[in-house]
């Protein structure tokens, strides 16, 4: 791991360029970091919401979206060093909802043309999002599934708002009563084996998904204003929350800024996606993935976790379909994306970490010894990466001295 700093110059063009789209009214502001080595460059650029003057502030608090899934499987992975649960075993014995599971005959199929599942779903084909079962890449309605899926409350056609989900129980007895949509272990689909993993942490420890992350991760790592909701005496820190409509050509709130969804704890902690959080948690989080599980004086996972944790689990042909979110780069790893193949200035391969939704952005460069952080809220339209997305990788890898 290199051990170089940032070039100062360079940083004033991460600067001009992340003020720009700012200033061009593409977000009312944003929070990003980097660090290398023992430099750390925080940018706080605008103002938290766009009706109120209230300036962003560098202990903001975003909805970080999928930057949820790493921490959520670096939570299986404490189970699995502790011998609690195995990375192959079998998922059933903790969530019987999912036994016995059938899977559609192809995708199109209606959902009873099916066939049996020729093996049991395990904790690994929900760390690497093979349980057979996700989101749907097509336009609404375009297979019999997804109408049934949205009437379920397990997905949508949407972003969801922690309010969208059922109780956890309620929520895995109705994933229980379809069918999957691949065979466990075969192909890679986004998201929902996240949201049971997460299910399957609570059901293993006994405790509620929240409850053990902030035992055993937030707490350790002093993540203290990371949770599921936002408290009453936090509220005013977290950041308005936009998406962009097309036909009024502005900015419209996606969460209330009078009364957010996320000031109230959820019926269902979605290990995949439901996490608030601050730029200075997340630097805790990849730093200490960076430093190979430790923490301070503490050892969080095993240098032997991380290392499996961030290693490239799927192949090509899993991911056949879903290309629009690894292009020719990536791969995946336990919860996380990982570069195979360096094609820009910000892909080095081994570099892991992910993007969020609601326009969050996070990942680890072992190789530079970089960590990189983007916190913003504005709903993005596609799994491919954002303009602003881009120009901040691009500027972060810049000032590499």
């Amino acid at each position: 791991m290199s051990g170089g700093g940032l070039v100062k110059p360079r940083l004033r063009r991460m600067h001009e360029v992340l003020s720009g789209h700012v200033e061009r009214g593409e977000m009312p502001g944003l929070v990003a970091l980097v660090s290398r080595g023992g430099d750390v460059h925080v940018e706080v650029l605008g103002r938290q919401s766009l009706h109120l003057s209230a300036p962003m502030r560098r202990d903001t608090i975003f909805r970080i979206a999928s930057l949820t899934k790493p921490v959520t499987a670096a939570a299986a992975m404490i189970l699995v060093e502790e011998c609690r649960i195995r990375l192959d075993d079998a998922i059933y014995p903790w969530l019987p909802e999912l036994a016995g599971r059938r899977v559609l005959r192809s995708l199109a199929s209606p959902l009873d043309d099916t066939v049996p599942a020729t093996r049991s779903i395990t904790l690994r084909d929900l760390l690497t999002s093979r349980m057979g079962f996700g989101s749907v890449m097509a336009m609404p309605d375009t297979y019999p599934i997804q109408a049934r899926i949205r009437d379920l409350r397990i997905g949508g056609d949407r972003p969801p708002l922690p309010s969208d989900a059922p109780p956890m129980d309620e929520w895995l007895r109705a994933l229980g009563s379809l069918p999957l949509m691949a065979q466990p272990g075969e192909r890679w689909m986004y998201h929902v084996s996240m949201d049971v993993l997460g299910a399957l942490i609570a059901r293993v420890s006994g405790q509620t998904l929240g409850a053990f992350l902030r035992d055993r991760l937030f707490g350790p790592l002093g993540m203290d204003d990371t949770a599921f909701h936002v408290p009453a005496d936090k509220l005013p820190r977290l950041a308005g929350f936009y998406c962009f409509d097309r036909e009024a050509g502005a900015l419209v709130p996606f969460d209330s800024e009078e009364r957010s969804a996320w000031a109230d704890e959820p019926a269902f902690q979605t290990g995949a996606g439901g996490l608030v959080s601050t730029v200075d948690d997340c630097f805790a989080f990849q730093r200490m993935l960076l430093n190979r599980g430790r923490h301070g004086n503490e050892q969080i996972l095993s240098p032997a976790t991380v290392a499996l944790m961030t290693a490239d689990h799927v192949a090509p042909g899993e991911r056949a379909g879903a290309e629009i979110f690894f292009g020719a780069s990536s791969s995946w790893a336990f919860g996380m994306a990982v570069d195979v193949r360096r094609t820009d200035l910000h892909r080095t391969p081994g570099r892991f970490g992910w993007d969020g939704g609601y326009g969050t952005s996070a990942y680890a460069d072992p190789a530079e010894g970089l960590i990189g952080i983007l916190l913003t809220q504005r709903l993005v339209d596609s799994p491919e990466p954002t303009r602003i997305s881009t120009d901040f990788w691009t500027t972060a890898y810049g000032a590499i001295g």
